[in-house]
């Protein structure tokens, strides 16, 4: 039988009520013990939501970090006090689950990984989209070689019009960036985990503040207000990795394309290819012929516990929680995911200074 974990939460707003909060919950061997949020009120609206009885809610994190029955965090804030949230809770003997991306620079993302590594805490990003039915599908097919060198790559993330208009997502204080660093991450990350590269050498980036300028715009959550929309509506990367494999990031909450994917990656490699634009494809040549095989994939999800189907929050949460039990290794690596801010933030630089970025 499972032992109880006890688990706090840091930033009660729309992705910890919209995934972590959910998710755990449906775990028996969670309690959701402690809600800290700078607002008391969402603090305290979870608490009661979500809590066990006798949950505790903080204003202040670090007074819920001198909580010792708290053995698990997760950090839900915006993407400016990720490091120094997840830091401070690895310092103070807790296992971190800290929302994507990382942090807002390389160098914020380091500081993450150097705590971990000095306090023997676990730490995983929540990358959630690894967790997919087609994205757990399509990494086995890349372990097993099918593709064989995978050494071209597309990651999309491009909405049509789709700029959230709520929380801190237009300041590019406490976000970093728009669109690059909100969804693009997403695809990034699922792009180098197929690949099984994390060795960038060059990257070239461009980024537009072209639709954000406009008034009453077309948008899904309603028009923005260019005044607040400080930060890029797309960015596009070109990158080399040091074997020689070439990615193709692009991102955009706006743009006028009707080719719309959102966390998904195309791979072309020396044995076969794969993409996840319809579906989850295969190509390929076999017998002299070109073949392409569309995977049907069970609608009821990639794992089934208790009887139910889980879905990519679930299972990333369940397999998190499993990690801290039996003391494994997470699925996304800190080392992994400080790539991605690695390439993001190289991106960025690219584009302010039109030059491309050596990182090796």
């Amino acid at each position: 039988m499972k032992r109880t974990v006890k688990v706090g939460i840091v930033g009660c707003g729309g992705i910890a009520n919209g995934k972590h909060m959910p998710s755990l919950s449906k775990l028996k061997h969670v309690e959701m013990a402690a809600f800290c949020d700078i607002e008391a009120d969402r603090a305290e609206k979870a608490a009661q939501e979500y809590g066990v009885d006798g949950a505790k809610v903080y204003q202040n994190y670090q007074d819920m970090l001198q909580d010792t029955s708290i053995e698990v965090i997760h950090v839900c804030t915006p993407n400016h006090v990720h490091a120094e949230i997840t830091v401070a809770a690895l310092e103070a003997d807790k296992h971190v689950m800290c929302e994507k991306p990382m942090a807002k620079t390389t160098e914020e993302a380091q500081e993450m990984v150097d705590a971990a590594k000095r306090t023997g805490k676990k730490l995983t990003i929540g990358y959630n989209n690894r967790f997919r039915q087609d994205s757990q599908y399509l990494h086995k097919v890349c372990e097993q070689g099918d593709l064989g060198e995978v050494y071209f790559a597309k990651a999309h993330a491009i909405r049509r019009r789709a700029v959230p208009t709520w929380g801190v997502f237009l300041d590019e204080e406490k976000q970093g960036g728009g669109p690059l660093i909100d969804i693009g991450t997403h695809a990034l990350d699922l792009t180098l985990w197929m690949m099984d590269n994390y060795k960038p050498k060059v990257v070239m980036g461009s980024s537009y503040h072209k639709l954000g300028k406009k008034k009453d715009a077309a948008n899904a959550w309603g028009p923005w207000d260019p005044e607040e929309f400080t930060v890029e509506d797309s960015a596009f990367g070109f990158i080399t990795m040091e074997n020689g494999a070439t990615i193709v990031l692009e991102s955009s909450w706006a743009l006028n394309s009707l080719e719309v994917d959102e966390a998904k990656c195309s791979l072309s490699g020396t044995e076969g290819g794969a993409d996840m634009k319809d579906g989850l494809r295969l190509n390929g040549e076999n017998f002299g012929k070109l073949y392409e095989t569309k995977v049907e994939l069970n609608s009821g999800g990639v794992a089934f516990y208790d009887g139910k189907a889980e879905t990519d929050a679930d299972l990333e949460a369940r397999l998190w929680i499993d990690n801290i039990i039996e003391d494994t290794e997470p699925v996304v690596k800190p080392e992994e995911a400080i790539v991605v801010t690695q390439i993001l933030e190289a991106i960025y630089e690219s584009a302010k200074t039109g030059k491309a970025v050596y990182l090796s």
